[in-house]
């Protein structure tokens, strides 16, 4: 069958490997379409530690089952959609003791510490697999990147009486923004590119502000009454926006952060103690927040997922567009590519 594999920093080839065979408790799933992520495009610029190469990315799927191993539950069947919960947990460690197994101490990702699923197909535990029905192959493959940010307004706890910021309106934090707004939040969605700053506004943001025009702090201050934002989301990752967060955020305010900083980061540790901040992570997603996302997808027909795709590449052509996001990062939403 035909994969997708990324042999070295910046050169990426298709290749003829073997087809997988569901065996007792796994599912054969066909992929339809593939999302790029950043940690794909990370591993392509040979930035991504946590890879050996050569490796098959992907792990933002949209499939439909092809086939079922001995022992698999009659609620999955053949033909059926679905999307892929594409950790894994131990069950040992204390995040998994606790319950938390989207923050498993050993997990491997699909396409980062294993390979991943820019295949015709992969096999997984039955347990992995998330039936999609009423969503097409193609928006299935937008869940886990938006369940990412689901997760990170329920580990912010939001509330309809909360005034959310998040940093950084790309396909995750797009995520966090519909999150906080169904969760009846006042949302201010913070980014430096006008055109995802007025998608954000359509998709459930109250107030935007771009942070290379404005005065964000003035801004943040006339929005909120003085107080600043109690509840801030980084999804960026960059020391700029981290240091943003901890600055903007109200006094007993929640910090919740996403995005990886590639580099030290300087803080003032001042503004832990006087603000009593909760400062929390975020990693990946539960079941639940996937759930929640095809829930919404049911529940909001006409939510504008194509706008979210900022381009659809076939095996082929999937180094091209990779080139193209690397050149453009803030541009790009979602890449998918499609078998």
């Amino acid at each position: 069958m035909k994969a997708v594999q990324i042999v070295a920093p910046s050169e990426m080839r298709v290749v003829e490997v073997e087809q997988p065979k569901p065996q007792a408790g796994e599912v054969l799933v066909k992929m339809c379409y593939v999302g790029y992520c950043g940690s794909d495009l990370n591993t392509y610029l040979g930035r991504n530690p946590m890879v050996q190469l050569p490796v098959i990315p992907g792990h933002e799927i949209g499939g439909a089952i092809a086939a079922l191993g001995e022992g698999v539950p009659a609620s999955l069947t053949v033909g059926q959609t679905v999307t892929i919960n594409p950790y894994t947990n131990c069950g040992t460690c204390a995040s998994c003791l606790a319950g938390r197994v989207n923050a498993c101490q050993f997990n491997q990702t699909l396409g980062v510490q294993r390979n991943g699923a820019m295949s015709d197909y992969i096999v997984v535990p039955w347990q992995k697999v998330i039936p999609a029905d009423g969503v097409s192959p193609r928006d299935a493959a937008l869940i886990e990147p938006m369940s990412v940010g689901f997760h990170a307004v329920e580990r912010a706890e939001v509330t309809d009486l909360d005034v959310v910021m998040v940093i950084g309106c790309g396909m995750i934090g797009v995520g966090a923004i519909v999150r906080a707004a169904l969760r009846g939040a006042t949302v201010i969605a913070a980014d430096i590119d006008d055109e995802k700053l007025a998608l954000a506004k359509e998709l459930g943001a109250t107030y935007t502000v771009n942070t290379m025009q404005e005065d964000v702090h003035a801004r943040l201050q006339e929005l909120t009454g003085g107080h600043g934002p109690n509840v801030v989301i980084e999804a960026v990752g960059s020391p700029i926006t981290y240091v943003m967060a901890v600055d903007e955020v109200a006094f007993a305010g929640r910090v919740v952060c996403i995005g990886y900083a590639k580099s030290n980061v300087e803080f003032q540790t001042k503004l832990f103690v006087q603000k009593e901040l909760d400062i929390r992570g975020s990693r990946n997603a539960m079941p639940s927040d996937f759930r929640a996302v095809i829930r919404f997808f049911d529940e909001h027909p006409a939510f504008p997922k194509e706008r979210l795709i900022s381009a659809i590449a076939t095996p082929e052509t999937a180094e091209e567009v990779m080139k193209q996001w690397a050149e453009a990062p803030g541009k790009v939403f979602r890449i998918l590519v499609k078998f």
